[in-house]
């Protein structure tokens, strides 16, 4: 072969594989652009994931629950309360599991007592009902984890669009990112397009700070005035960079929002795969603890639930119990015996007792078995202050 022949034919080679591996990436960028109903593509999976298991049935109560005599109306993100009153009325959510975490029906309002730093109160209404969500998604998406292509990268969009999948038309969604801040990615909606569109804009995260206590504290802000029962699911792998609320500043703002917090926390497998082979320091491991127990602690204080999955084949069974425990709930309603209008906080506490003796309610399932329960509600509030 002549030496013109060679000079003519290496450029072409070169601008075929330039073609090839644009064709490519092309392929890898379109995969991670599906509709909600796919989630993102994956070209090998990190970890095996186990078969789904079937929904598992709610355990009866041996015992019928009377209708609510009056219930209020809820009101949706986009609506204006019609009015307001000066009456101070606690509204606490309350969610009874049994030891395999599933919702328990059907407790008369008769067995539920509700404390207020101790001190009995009478509830003025209680019932069990099904609603629709109001829910934010709050998800982690810097360049801190959530490198383009990265294990964490992909576990984050796989949770979020697995929750996304097990919503209802009627629910209203709102999806937000934070980094440095906090990016609205869609505001409340039931319309599954622009759900849709928010999820396909995270693609590449931007910053490296993952800001975990101002992002949800300031969502936390937003939804204070949303009526009705209203949850936060974070996705995120607890860890806080460099906010500018500390911890106890942040969970007071939770706490004062009434706003119920639920936690998924990412990253586990691959932080157990990096300290087994020597990678993760001791300064790093108690900072992925420290990051676990704040989303634990954001979850306890607020009556909500928190997850921490090793496997992809947990995530259906976690999002079903999401699912279930967030739209039935017991609500109780409740004016405090304590009057005074002075900012404090007051610790609440719930019981499921036996109206007749005061001791521990004992459920029994269809065979007279007796169920271990947990009760879940909001640890306390802070009382409001006189308006001068």
């Amino acid at each position: 072969m002549s030496v013109s022949k060679r000079a003519w034919i290496w450029p072409a080679i070169v601008v075929g594989v330039i073609g090839l591996s644009l064709a490519a990436s092309d392929v890898a960028w379109t995969q991670t652009t599906g509709p909600v109903s796919s989630g993102p593509k994956r070209p090998r999976p990190p970890t095996s994931s186990s078969p789904d298991t079937p929904p598992t049935a709610p355990p009866q109560v041996p015992i019928e629950q009377p209708p609510i005599e009056t219930r209020s109306r809820r009101v949706t993100p986009d609506e204006t309360p019609l009015f307001t009153s000066d009456t101070n009325m606690v509204t606490v959510e309350i969610t009874v599991l049994d030891d395999n975490g599933v919702f328990i029906p059907g407790i008369p309002p008769g067995n539920f007592q509700v404390l207020e730093d101790g001190v009995p109160q009478k509830v003025a209404q209680l019932g069990q009902s099904e609603a629709p969500m109001t829910v934010c998604v709050l998800i982690e998406f810097s360049n801190l984890y959530q490198q383009y292509w990265s294990e964490s990268w992909y576990q984050t969009l796989a949770a979020t669009y697995g929750f996304v999948e097990t919503l209802r038309p009627e629910d209203w969604v709102a999806i937000v990112a934070y980094d440095l801040k906090p990016e609205i990615l869609t505001d409340f909606t039931q319309d599954r397009r622009k759900i849709n569109e928010a999820l396909q804009r995270m693609r590449i995260a931007g910053y490296s700070e993952s800001n975990l206590f101002d992002a949800l504290a300031e969502m936390c802000e937003r939804m204070k005035d949303i009526e009705g029962r209203k949850s936060i699911v974070v996705i995120s792998s607890g860890v806080d960079t460099f906010s500018k609320r500390t911890f106890k500043q942040a969970r007071e703002t939770i706490q004062d929002a009434g706003v119920t917090v639920h936690a998924v926390g990412l990253m586990q497998a691959l932080r157990e795969w990096y300290d087994s082979r020597g990678y993760m320091g001791s300064i790093q491991r108690m900072d992925f603890l420290q990051a676990d127990n704040q989303m634990r602690t954001f979850a306890r204080e607020t009556g909500g639930l928190s997850f921490f999955p090793r496997f992809y084949g947990e995530f259906p069974n976690i999002f079903q119990a999401l699912n279930y425990v967030m739209r039935n709930q017991y609500v109780a309603l409740y004016q405090p015996t304590n009057a005074k209008r002075d900012g404090t906080y007051r610790k609440i506490d719930v019981r499921l007792v036996n109206p007749e003796n005061n001791e521990d309610l004992r459920i029994t399932g269809k065979k007279g078995k007796r169920i271990k329960y947990q009760i879940l509600h909001k640890e306390g509030y802070t009382a409001p202050r006189e308006v001068e």
